[in-house]
Formats: C-alpha cells, structure tokens, sequence
C-alpha cells in the first residue's frame, strides 16, 4: 500500500527479457534502504525488490503487468517514480494506493498557468465510471486531485514542487502514463454492479 507521495526519481539504467517478463534495474538513493521480497511503487506500478546493491535495485515486469502499463515501452535512461511502501505509522498525505495499474491515459493537453502546470488526460470511457469530479488518482505513482471530468477526459493542476520533483516535468502531449483509479470508488462500483439477490 503506498500513499502517492513521490520519495524520489529513479534512472532504469538496464533492461532484459526473460521470456514475456522485463527486468529493470533501476538507480536511485533509495537503493541503499531497500531489501529483497519489498515492495516498491515504479510509476505507479508495484513492483517486488528481486536485489538490491550499491545504488542500483532490479525488478521484473510480467505480461500482465507490462500489458496495462507504460513499462513495456521503457527505455534506458529513463527517469521513473519511486515510492516506497506505507508505514501504518505515518501519516497519510497524499491516498490510499494500492500500487495496482487500471489503465493509462494519453496527454492531450500541457500548459503553465503563472507558475503551476495544467495537464489533460484522455482515457477509456470502460473507466468512466471510476473517476468524480474533485476525487484522487494516481498517475505514474503521483497522488493528484481531477477536475473537468467527462466520460473519457480529466485535468490536473500540478504545484511547482510537484513538478519538479516528479518526471511530469517530462511528460508531453501524445505520452501515455499510468492510471490507478481510488481504491474506495473501485469497491463502491462493483457493489453497485452486483445483482441484489
């Protein structure tokens, strides 16, 4: 479970299939804390520390993870999200994340607005029931509030800190990101959905 607060930006300096699956291996200042069977928040995606050296950790991918997220079109040299898992001391600053990718969405849109950053996003209406008006989200990791929400469409507003310290900085029009939708809402969905009797 994690909380959608970035830590700090890893740098995925190798990649290698084994069959479907991809490894990463990833460098970060993280690396020096983690430890095997951990589980660690990659864009959103939560991913198992197979090993951990230095300042490198590595993690696979499997078909199905690689299939509803952006990590089968990774590079070397890119820069990901990273956060580690939720303490049930802590405070809870950003929402309940689950580390589990839905979908992705698209930037169709990127402009600065005196000193902040407004993205728009286009996603799959199958999801459109999973997404309010002013509720949370978590793209590429990133706990964020939605606004202008339509059957396929939503917009974020994106603090300075937040750009900064996160890779939206680098995130332009016609990439995709990762999509978890709010826990709660996914579980009020189904229940709504299931027959009465």
């Amino acid at each position: 479970m994690f909380t959608g607060i970035i830590e700090t930006m890893g740098l995925v300096s190798n990649i290698t299939s084994k069959g479907t699956n991809l490894q990463f291996t990833v460098e970060s200042l993280l690396a020096p804390k983690l430890k095997i069977d951990q589980s660690l928040s990659h864009d959103g995606a939560c991913l198992t520390i197979e090993s951990s050296k230095n300042s490198s950790h590595i993690v696979t991918a499997v078909r199905e993870t690689l299939s509803k997220t952006t990590l089968g079109s990774w590079k070397t040299g890119k820069l990901i999200n990273l956060e580690q898992c939720l303490k049930l001391d802590s405070r809870l600053d950003g929402h309940l994340v689950q580390g589990h990718i839905d979908t992705t969405a698209i930037c169709i849109n990127r402009r600065e607005e005196n000193g902040s950053w407004m993205y728009k996003f286009k996603f799959s209406e199958n999801f459109a029931s999973l997404i309010i008006e002013k509720g949370s989200i978590c793209l590429n990791g990133i706990s964020l509030t939605v606004f202008d929400v339509t059957k396929n469409e939503f917009s974020i507003a994106v603090i300075p800190y937040t750009y900064e310290n996160t890779n939206l900085k680098m995130l332009f029009e016609g990439e995709p990101v990762n999509i978890e939708f709010d826990l709660i809402g996914k579980y009020i969905n189904r229940h709504l959905k299931l027959p009465t009797n």
